[in-house]
């Protein structure tokens, strides 16, 4: 793994022994952060002297030291309010300054967090590529022709740049779990309405979903004990799943003909290989097809869950079509074709989907596949930016849509140099499972719940 920094436990355990404190990690951050100039990660830092500033303030807090994230760093995508700073989805124009914070972030905030900035996306979080975007272009960590991914994409390169230990992003279409691929780093994708979306500008409100990015999963299960929790407000807000009580998994795996590495051969090898290594992890692997799950994934972009878009954007677009960029605009154009009824056709089509893949999932726990099948260069997207941003989400627009939770996990790197992962996914509440999942490919230990009062209730799998 590339440029990774000290992880949330490393800092916990820097900060609550006393060999670092708060301000040492916030000037280090703010270092790091001005020595990379504006390179795309970050669109509104927080200025050293405030990050430092804050940072003091959370050392003088009553019982410091036991707060659960203690002064650990974090960057937030700039979809996401923050209460005196900036919103911007990538949109000059339609920035606006938040008055409130969302209950989310809150919850790290009250946590003991240090909030270092907005990062960021592809505008109007619409893509999947990380060049969609006014400010410079992001790149990948491993290579600087290559695309950061997107919309995630700042959050991504902020975490794999060592900068932060995690982000707070989201992921509509793979917006977490692609930037996470393309960077070296792990991105999950948790059950919708697991993490309270409000204070989020929604991109598709039902299909919405917070996300975290990190390097370990010990730190997604340290953040995650933070910030998930049933909020009124959201309506697709849920109590989390059940603990898993470890034992062996059930895998699925597609047929490699089901596959589609879009004729990226190092990529495809680079793919197989892992799959290779899956029994000898604790795994039982089990065939399976991917067929009604890619079927779900066609009907996000081909039909009119695009049109959801306009719920947010229709009147910004009609008073200020030029402020948004050229691409984004087709886009949400594009969305005024559908009807009433390609709307209710497609709930239909997809209801029926989501019964079948329902009964898949008493033949195995989680499926793993690649989490892209190929990549592409900056000067690639730019030449073709639809075409390419859909053979990127080929493994993820259907997450969403299905109600899964999925998590992106590197595996390395192919023969050539590029980063290589692999998503796991699972159905919707199966988070626990799906993290213990991604910790055997890593091979990383899995440590029970990190507060007590939070521990789920073991439960037997079906």
């Amino acid at each position: 793994m590339l440029h990774q920094g000290p992880t949330v436990a490393e800092i916990l355990a820097s900060h609550e022994s006393g060999s670092g404190s708060p301000i040492q990690t916030a000037a280090r951050v703010a270092d790091a952060i001005a020595a990379r100039g504006a390179d795309g990660t970050w669109i509104t830092p927080v200025p050293r002297e405030r990050l430092l500033a804050d940072a003091a303030e959370i050392e003088r807090r009553p019982g410091a030291r036991m707060l659960p994230l203690y002064g650990v760093p974090f960057g937030v995508k700039d979809s996401i309010d923050v209460a005196g700073w900036p919103t911007t989805l990538a949109c000059p124009d339609f920035a606006y300054v938040a008055t409130e914070t969302a209950p989310a972030v809150q919850r790290l905030l009250d946590a003991g967090a240090l909030f270092v900035g907005k990062t960021n996306l592809d505008q109007f979080a619409t893509g999947l590529n990380g060049t969609r975007t006014p400010y410079p272009i992001p790149r990948s960590v491993y290579d600087d022709e290559l695309i950061c991914g997107g919309s995630s994409s700042g959050s991504a390169r902020a975490v794999a740049l060592g900068q932060v230990p995690f982000c707070v992003a989201t992921d509509t279409a793979g917006s977490g779990r692609v930037p996470a691929a393309l960077n070296g780093i792990v991105g999950w994708k948790p059950s919708r309405g697991l993490i309270s979306t409000v204070g989020l500008v929604p991109a598709c409100r039902s299909l919405d979903c917070m996300t975290l990015m990190a390097t370990t999963v010990e730190d997604l299960d340290l953040v995650f004990d933070v910030i998930a929790g049933v909020d009124p407000r959201d309506p697709w807000s849920r109590v989390r799943g059940p603990r898993f009580p470890g034992g062996r998994l059930r895998v699925g795996l597609p047929e490699a003909k089901e596959l589609d590495f879009f004729g990226d051969e190092v990529f495809e090898r680079a793919h197989l290989g892992v799959r290779g290594r899956l029994t000898r992890s604790g795994f039982d692997c089990v065939p399976m097809t991917l067929e009604p799950f890619l079927e779900a994934g066609d009907l996000l972009y081909q039909g009119p869950w695009v049109a959801e878009r306009l719920v947010e954007f229709e009147e910004f677009l009609a008073e200020h079509p030029d402020s948004i960029l050229p691409v984004i605009r087709e886009i949400l154009t594009g969305a005024f074709r559908f009807t009433a009824v390609d709307v209710f056709r497609a709930q239909q089509t997809l209801q029926q989907l989501r019964a079948v893949v329902a009964r898949l999932w008493h033949e195995f726990d989680v499926v793993v596949t690649p989490t892209i099948g190929t990549t592409f260069t900056v000067a690639q997207v730019l030449a073709d930016p639809i075409r390419t941003n859909t053979v990127l989400g080929h493994y993820t627009h259907f997450g969403n849509l299905l109600d899964l939770t999925a998590i992106s996990v590197p595996v390395g790197a192919a023969a050539d140099g590029r980063p290589v992962s692999a998503m796991v996914f699972g159905p919707a509440l199966a988070d626990d499972l799906v993290l213990a999942a991604a910790a055997r490919i890593l091979d990383e230990p899995r440590r029970p719940a990190a507060h007590p009062n939070l521990r789920l209730a073991q439960k037997e799998r079906p």
